[in-house]
C-alpha cells in the first residue's frame, strides 16, 4: 500500500519587485501629498482665497448670484463641478464666507437663514437645505473684467469646463480677508484689516515709496471688535517680517446699578463657550470668589456674556483679573504665508503690497490690451464700412449681381478693395440699413475709437497711468464701501492692570530702613517682645513708619531710580534680624543704593528732595504712581545735584538744614512750592555761598536746639544763623528723620 504524502503549506510573502528606500519612498509618495496641501488648499494666494473659496465663488457668479439668492443646496451642487471634495466641505467653506456667520469683516456672500456665529462653538448652522445664499455687492469688485482675458483660465478636473487661476481684485482682499490654514510643515494665519485705512495705504504708497504703514494702517481690524491692546514695536515687527503677535482683549460694559458685568466683544481668536466654561472652572475651584452667576445672554441684537458678582465687588478689578486667567485676554500670531506662483513665501506687508500691486498692475494691462484688440477689430470694421458709403448703390449692386451666396464676401473685396473680415461685416448688414443715415451715424464712432485706443495703448506704456487707475479704484471703492473701525485700538497709557490686592492679607506692620539698605517689616505683636533693632557694624536706622501689609512701597536710590514695590512681598521678621537687603531683592544694580522710601496705600503725599546746594524739590507722591505694573522708574528726581535727603512728608512739618561751614536753618516744609515734574531742580531754600554745602538734615527737637525762632525762617530763599554752642542741648544726634 502506498504511503500517503503530508501537504506542503507554503508561505506566500509580498514582496516588492522594487526594493526602495525610506527616502525614495518619501519622495514618491510623500511629497506630491504635502505639496498638493500647500498649494492646492491650504494656503492663500495673492488674491486672498485659497481654491476653495475661489470654486465656489466662481461657481456663484455663473449662476448669476450678483441678483438675488438660491439654495444653498443648489449652489453646493454646482461647485461639485469645480471642487468635487464632498458637500459638507463646500457648504462649510460657504458658511465661513456668510454675512451671518460674522468671521470676516467684509463678507462675500449675502445669506440668508441660520449660518451659526464664529464667536460660537455651540451655535450650528442649519443644513443646506434650509439656507439661502447670493453674492455680496462687494463681489464686483472681485469679478470686474473676468471675461476680458484679464485672468488665466485652467481646466477643471475632469476637463469640463474651465475655471479662473486667480479672480482679478480691484483692492488687497489678501489683507482684508482673515485667512488660516494649516499646511504639511508650514502654516498660515493672516489678520484682517480695515479695508478703508488698506485703501489710503495703498494710495499713500503708490504716492511716496517710504510711505510707513502705520500712518494709515495702524492695527489689523477683526470682525468681532474687541479691544487691540497697542504694542508699536510688536505691530512693526509684524509689518517688518510678517510676523508676530497681538494682544486683543474683550469689549464690557458695566451696570452702575447692579454691579453686573455684559460683555459685547470678544476675541477672535475664542468663543462664548470657552470663556463661559473656563470661569465656570475659576469659580469651582475657588480662585474666583466674587462670581455669582455667569450666563450666555447673546440674541438677535449680538453677542452678550452677562456676569453677575457678588456685593461690594469692584468689577473693574474683577475683570483684570479676568482678563490674565480667562481667554477675555488672547494673543492672534500672525503668519503672511502666501502663496506667491505656486511657492509659499512668508512676506513683510511691503512685499504683500508690492507682490498685489504688480498682480494687480498685470491685470490692468491685460484689460488694456484685450479691449484695445476688441476697439481695434471694431475700427477696422467701420473703416469698411466708410468705404461703401461713397457708393452705396454699388455694394447693393453687387449683390444683387452675384449669383451664389459664397460669391458676395469675394465680389465686395474686388469692388471696393477691402478685406474678408470688412467684406463679410458690410454683407451681413440688414437691407433697412443701407441708407446714408445709418452708416454716417456709425462713422461718428470711428473718431471716439481712435480715442480709445490711444488711451488703451497709453495705458499699455505708461506706468503710472496704471497706478494713477489703481488709486482711482482706491477712492471709489473706499467711498462706495465704506467700513468703520471695528477693533477699537487702546494704548498703554489709556488702560489699567490692577494687581490683585484682594488676596493680600492686610494687617498693621511697622516699616523700619537702614541707612545701608535694609529692610525690615515687623508685626506690633513682635514689638512689644522686642523693640531693639540690630543692625550691622556702621549701619543705623534712617527711616521708620506704621503701615499696613497692602501698603505699596517705592525705594529711592542713588541713581535717580525709584523702584515700586508691595510690603507683603517681604516676609515679617523680627528686631533681631538684619532685615532684607533692598538691592539684591529688588534686582538693583551693584552699585546702587538706598537713599530714602515712601509707603502709601493711595498716593496722598509728597516726596522732599534736598539736595547739598540748598535746593529743595517738592514732588506729589501720586506723580509715582504708574497705570501699567513697573517696577523700575527712571528720573526719579533731579540728577544734577547731589541728593543729601529724601523724605517722605505726609503732612508739612519743619525740619532743620545744617550747611559744612556751621550754619543753621528751620524751615516749614509748607513754605516749599509743589513741582509736577519728577525731575524738577526745585527752589533754592538754603542759600550756599561759594563751595559751602548742606550736610545734614533732621528736626530741631533731634539735633538738640533750644532756641528754635532764632534759626526759623518764613520765607525762602534763607541764609541761615551760625550754630551758638549756647543753643545746642547736647552733642550731635544720629542724622536720622523719622
Amino acid at each position: 500500500m502506498a504511503k500517503s504524502k503530508k501537504p506542503v503549506h507554503k508561505e506566500y510573502v509580498y514582496s516588492d519587485p522594487i526594493p526602495r528606500s525610506i527616502t525614495q519612498t518619501l519622495e514618491s509618495n510623500y511629497m506630491p501629498y504635502a505639496m498638493s496641501v500647500i498649494v492646492s488648499r491650504a494656503i492663500p494666494e495673492i488674491d486672498g482665497l485659497k481654491p476653495s473659496h475661489r470654486k465656489l465663488l466662481y461657481t456663484m457668479y455663473g449662476m448669476g448670484l450678483m441678483r438675488g439668492r438660491q439654495k444653498s443646496a443648489n449652489i453646493v451642487g454646482a461647485t461639485m463641478k469645480l471642487n468635487p471634495h464632498g458637500e459638507g466641505a463646500i457648504y462649510e467653506t460657504m458658511v465661513r464666507l456668510t454675512r451671518g456667520y460674522e468671521a470676516m469683516p467684509h463678507p462675500f456672500i449675502n445669506s440668508k437663514g441660520n449660518f451659526g456665529k464664529y464667536y460660537s462653538r455651540d451655535m450650528a448652522y442649519a443644513a443646506s437645505r434650509y439656507t439661502e445664499a447670493g453674492l455680496a455687492p462687494i463681489c464686483h469688485e472681485l469679478f470686474d473684467d473676468i471675461d476680458k482675458q484679464t485672468v488665466d483660465f485652467i481646466p477643471n478636473y475632469d476637463n469640463s469646463t474651465t475655471e479662473p487661476t486667480l479672480l482679478p481684485v480691484t483692492f488687497p482682499t489678501i489683507l482684508t480677508t482673515p485667512n488660516q490654514g494649516i499646511a504639511v510643515g508650514m502654516a498660515s494665519n493672516i489678520c484682517s484689516f480695515n479695508l478703508g485705512e488698506v485703501c489710503d495705504t495703498v494710495i499713500e504708497y503708490l504716492k511716496n515709496p517710504d510711505h510707513n504703514f502705520a500712518l494709515t494702517m495702524p492695527a489689523p481690524d477683526f470682525s468681532t471688535g474687541g479691544q487691540i491692546l497697542m504694542n508699536s514695536s510688536a505691530i512693526e515687527e509684524i509689518y517688518r517680517t510678517g510676523r508676530g503677535s497681538i494682544r486683543i482683549r474683550a469689549k464690557y460694559t458695566v451696570d452702575e446699578k447692579t454691579g453686573s458685568i455684559t460683555v459685547t466683544q470678544i476675541p477672535y481668536t475664542t468663543t462664548i463657550e470657552a470663556i463661559i466654561d473656563k470661569i465656570v472652572d475659576l469659580v469651582k475651584t475657588g480662585k474666583v470668589k466674587e462670581i455669582s452667576d455667569v450666563k450666555d445672554m447673546s440674541d438677535l441684537s449680538g453677542l452678550k456674556i452677562r456676569i453677575e458678582l457678588k456685593r461690594g465687588t469692584d468689577p473693574y478689578r474683577l475683570m483684570s483679573r479676568l482678563f490674565k486667567l480667562t481667554s477675555l485676554e488672547d494673543s492672534f500670531g500672525c503668519n503672511f504665508n502666501i502663496l506667491i506662483g505656486s511657492t509659499p513665501k512668508v512676506l513683510s506687508v511691503k512685499e504683500i503690497l508690492d507682490e498685489w500691486l504688480a498682480f494687480r498692475t498685470e491685470c490692468i494691462k491685460r484689460r488694456a490690451y484685450y479691449s484695445c484688440n476688441k476697439a481695434k477689430e471694431k475700427l477696422h470694421l467701420l473703416l469698411g464700412l466708410k468705404t461703401i458709403l461713397l457708393d452705396i448703390d454699388k455694394a447693393v449692386s453687387i449683390v444683387r449681381q452675384t449669383e451664389h451666396d459664397d460669391e458676395v464676401v469675394p465680389n465686395l473685396m474686388i469692388g471696393f478693395g477691402i478685406d474678408e473680415v470688412q467684406a463679410e461685416y458690410i454683407a451681413n448688414i440688414r437691407l433697412r440699413h443701407l441708407n446714408r443715415e445709418y452708416i454716417l451715424k456709425r462713422l461718428e464712432e470711428i473718431e471716439e475709437l481712435e480715442k480709445e485706443i490711444a488711451e488703451l495703448e497709453s495705458v499699455l506704456a505708461d506706468r503710472k497711468k496704471q497706478h494713477r487707475l489703481i488709486i482711482d479704484d482706491m477712492k471709489r471703492i473706499k467711498k462706495q464701501y465704506p467700513s468703520e473701525r471695528k477693533s477699537e485700538l487702546v494704548y498703554e497709557d489709556e488702560h489699567e492692570d490692577y494687581t490683585e490686592t484682594e488676596q493680600i492679607e492686610d494687617y498693621p506692620v511697622t516699616l523700619f530702613l537702614s541707612e545701608q539698605g535694609y529692610f525690615k517689616k515687623i508685626t506690633p505683636q513682635s514689638l512689644r517682645m522686642n523693640s531693639v533693632q540690630k543692625y550691622k557694624d556702621g549701619d543705623r536706622l534712617t527711616y521708620s513708619a506704621q503701615s499696613s501689609n497692602a501698603s505699596e512701597l517705592i525705594f529711592f536710590t542713588d541713581k535717580q531710580c525709584a523702584y515700586k514695590t508691595r510690603a507683603s512681598e517681604f516676609v515679617d521678621t523680627k528686631a533681631s534680624a538684619l532685615g532684607d537687603f533692598v538691592s539684591g531683592k529688588l534686582s538693583m544694580e551693584p552699585d546702587e543704593n538706598v537713599v530714602g522710601m515712601a509707603h502709601t496705600v493711595d498716593y496722598s503725599g509728597h516726596m522732599l528732595f534736598i539736595f547739598d546746594n540748598g535746593r529743595a524739590a517738592k514732588i506729589p507722591l501720586e506723580a509715582y504712581r504708574t497705570q501699567t505694573n513697573r517696577r523700575r522708574l527712571i528720573n526719579a528726581y533731579c540728577g544734577k545735584y547731589r541728593l543729601v535727603k529724601a523724605l517722605y512728608l505726609q503732612e508739612d512739618c519743619e525740619l532743620l538744614l545744617v550747611s559744612a561751614n556751621g550754619k543753621a536753618l528751620i524751615i516749614n516744609t509748607a513754605l516749599i512750592p509743589v513741582k509736577t515734574t519728577k525731575s524738577s531742580q526745585g527752589v533754592i531754600a538754603f542759600t550756599q555761598k561759594g563751595k559751602n554745602t548742606v550736610t545734614l538734615v533732621t528736626t530741631a527737637q533731634q539735633y538738640g536746639i533750644k532756641n528754635t525762632d532764632y534759626y526759623r525762617t518764613k520765607s525762602l530763599p534763607a541764609v541761615g544763623h551760625f550754630l551758638r554752642d549756647t543753643d545746642l542741648e547736647q552733642p550731635l544726634q544720629q542724622n536720622l528723620f523719622e
